[in-house]
């Protein structure tokens, strides 16, 4: 099976040009299949207040009412979705962009929660491989924003980081699959304020050891636990560290590495 890379780019290198910029050079030059899916960044929160719409944020999760969605919908499947695939074009990576409606890639439901609305926030129920594999067969790189649908017309806010997950465990039945969450920090680090203090490799009982001994801390949970959800589920590995070092990351001289042993 050939390798394919499964790549999740942080929001808060989307908001630095230079670091974007950078980042989709290395990106482009990756050799092989590869799909890159991206967040929002702080676009979507700024063009909110400059339209007063006011936005709410649970868990870190963005309450998504009727006119955020036409906002995030503008922002990542429009401008950020177009913008990334016309600097890998720039960069001689032919690419085509997504959301989840464009060939029915991604279906979705809007998010039930006993005690939350989110509003038009949207789990992911199945991913259309077929469609991705004949892409990515064409040699070209599919750029995926965090916009759903239910199939009935409705359009839905999904995770970025949980699109990556469910994105490389459908392919991985096609291709041995390396899922790169890439953000600002070095990877997964003992010191959240020391970027020396990079863990090289967790397997699921230095897991629980971290986790019992409160040393991961919290923002980094729900990463690690779909991480290790990605591994039972088909992916080979799972790579988290710095948007900077994608090329280091992918040959394992990098950030850390998420391994079943």
């Amino acid at each position: 099976m050939s390798t394919l890379y499964v790549v999740k780019i942080g929001g808060n290198i989307i908001d630095d040009e230079k670091k974007l910029s950078s980042f989709l050079k290395d990106f482009a030059a990756v050799k092989g299949q590869k799909v890159l899916i991206h967040g929002g960044g702080k676009l979507a929160t700024k063009l909110a207040e400059q339209m007063n719409v006011p936005q709410q944020m649970i868990d870190g999760r963005r309450i998504t009412d009727a006119e955020t969605l036409k906002i995030v919908t503008m922002v990542y499947a429009g401008f950020i979705n177009k913008n990334v695939v016309a600097q890998l074009q720039a960069n001689n990576c032919n690419a085509m962009g997504l959301t989840g409606a464009d060939g029915n890639v991604i279906l979705a439901h809007k998010r039930n929660h006993p005690t939350i609305d989110y509003g038009f926030a949207g789990d992911v129920d199945a991913i259309n491989t077929s469609l991705l594999k004949s892409i990515l067969d064409q040699q070209i790189a599919v750029v995926m924003a965090p916009i759903t649908h239910d199939q009935k017309g409705q359009l839905l806010n999904t995770n970025a980081d949980t699109i990556a997950q469910e994105v490389a465990t459908s392919l991985s039945a096609l291709y041995d699959v390396q899922l790169i969450y890439s953000f600002e920090k070095s990877g997964v680090l003992l010191d959240a304020n020391d970027d020396s203090t990079v863990i090289k490799a967790i397997n699921p009982v230095y897991y629980q050891q971290l986790k019992s001994e409160q040393k991961i801390f919290a923002g980094m949970i729900p990463k690690l636990d779909n991480a290790f959800a990605a591994l039972t589920r088909g992916v080979k590995k799972v790579i988290i560290g710095k948007a900077e070092q994608l090329t280091d990351l992918i040959t394992g001289n990098a950030g850390t590495s998420i391994v079943h042993e």
